[in-house]
């Protein structure tokens, strides 16, 4: 006679597992590891945590509130292209902060030259700041943010230095190595891609 089959007990999943990931909740160093590897929501929540710390320090930086808010911007489009570079020698604060410092110099200096320029007088009346424009400001770069992690390297290169930094093709093959020929493919293919996905975003 043999004897009686257990019966197998069942494991119970924890329903922990099935929660939507809550990328506020996670920290610098694990959102910077989900956005090196590919993670475009992780890349995007980190820039969203980080986008009111890097506006402050631009101020503190740059007397004129324009320039501040032109860096600013200006630094969270590198931290896109520029986080698969960090490799953790600091904490990515320490790193960030580097990285805005110096993109407040570099536009310090260009606004300098472009001051030193004759100007025509701009008799436009002086708009003042909307929070609604404000708000959908931020939500543009939030979007933007999280579609150019969805670039390769090389687009995502071409294009912030094209598009957001105002370098000539030749100045980007000159930094990159890459023949113009080839930046202008990729400035192409990006901003395709770009705009389709981001109008995408806009229609649903």
């Amino acid at each position: 006679m043999q004897p009686p089959r257990r019966k197998r007990r069942q494991i119970r999943q924890d329903p922990r597992l099935e929660r939507p990931l809550r990328y506020e909740r996670l920290s610098d160093p694990i959102l910077v590891r989900r956005a090196q590897d590919g993670d475009a929501e992780a890349l995007a929540a980190l820039c969203e945590r980080h986008a009111p710390r890097v506006e402050r320090l631009a101020s503190h930086v740059l007397a004129d509130p324009e320039d501040a808010r032109d860096a600013a911007q200006e630094a969270l489009a590198k931290l896109c292209v520029r986080l698969r570079q960090y490799r953790g020698e600091a904490q990515f604060a320490t790193w960030l902060h580097r990285l805005v410092v110096n993109t407040c110099h570099d536009v310090g200096a260009r606004q300098r030259l472009r001051r030193c320029e004759p100007l025509d007088r701009d008799e436009r009346l002086a708009v003042e700041a909307d929070p609604a424009h404000e708000a959908a400001l931020s939500e543009l770069r939030h979007e933007l943010a999280a579609e150019l992690a969805g670039l390769s390297h090389e687009q995502a290169s071409v294009v912030v230095l094209k598009d957001a930094l105002g370098f000539s093709f030749a100045e980007i093959s000159e930094r990159s190595g890459m023949p113009v020929g080839t930046a202008k493919c990729y400035a192409h293919r990006a901003r395709a891609g770009l705009r389709a996905r981001l109008t995408g975003r806009s229609a649903a």
